[in-house]
């Protein structure tokens, strides 16, 4: 009897179509920065140190990466957020948007990046503030490392991020390799505002979140 074939798993389960997704996010957010509306002034803060895992999960193996599936919530129990997401696209610019100004407790998704615990470097980004008050990310630079984000998907599925370190950087300087680069593992960036405020140019900065995949569920 002749032997079986194997079949060819399709491009899009691959792990190279995964790191050239991944590639294509960092050339497509080379110049973005986050562009956040107007709202009252403030100044960030900066915190780094690596992080441990979780409730005692400490060197143990890592989780087995998720497939693709669509976020729909966004929590960071340590700060009391628990938002809806929403996803995101690049503008005519290949500027990553933002949530509507007149929705300011959501949380926006780069659909072009990874999904929620998938291999790759996935994007968050909601505001610090608008005209009308806080925003859903008004805390973010106070979150700690070790500290857990949980992203939901649309399967049902939970990843759950252990944050390493936050960071504040200027846009005028703003990293976009060390941010948005390629990574071989689920990690995760969480961006909102930060530094001065000015009603002519807005804020001087960005916060950055950076977590990597430490759980499913």
């Amino acid at each position: 009897m002749a032997p079986r074939r194997r079949r060819r798993r399709p491009w899009h389960r691959t792990r190279a179509f995964r790191l050239a997704r991944t590639a294509a996010l960092t050339a497509v957010l080379v110049t973005t920065v986050v562009r956040c509306g107007g709202g009252d002034g403030g100044t960030g803060t900066e915190a780094a140190g690596a992080a441990a895992h979780a409730d005692g999960r400490g060197s143990g193996p890592p989780p087995r990466p998720l497939p693709r599936s669509r976020p729909t919530s966004l929590r960071i129990p340590s700060l009391g957020i628990d938002a809806p997401v929403i996803g995101l696209r690049l503008d005519k610019d290949r500027q990553l948007t933002t949530p509507p100004l007149d929705r300011p407790k959501e949380v926006g998704w780069y659909e072009g990046g990874a999904t929620p615990g998938e291999i790759g470097t996935a994007v968050a980004v909601g505001h610090r503030d608008t005209t009308t008050g806080p925003a859903v990310f008004a805390a973010l630079a106070q979150v700690k490392p070790g500290k857990l984000v949980q992203a939901q998907r649309a399967d049902g599925r939970t990843a759950v991020y252990t944050v390493d370190r936050v960071k504040v950087f200027d846009k005028a300087g703003f990293p976009d390799k060390e941010v948005y680069g390629p990574a071989s593992r689920p990690e995760l960036r969480v961006l909102t505002c930060g530094g001065l405020f000015t009603k002519r140019t807005g804020y001087t900065s960005n916060v950055v979140v950076f977590a990597h995949l430490t759980a499913t569920k």
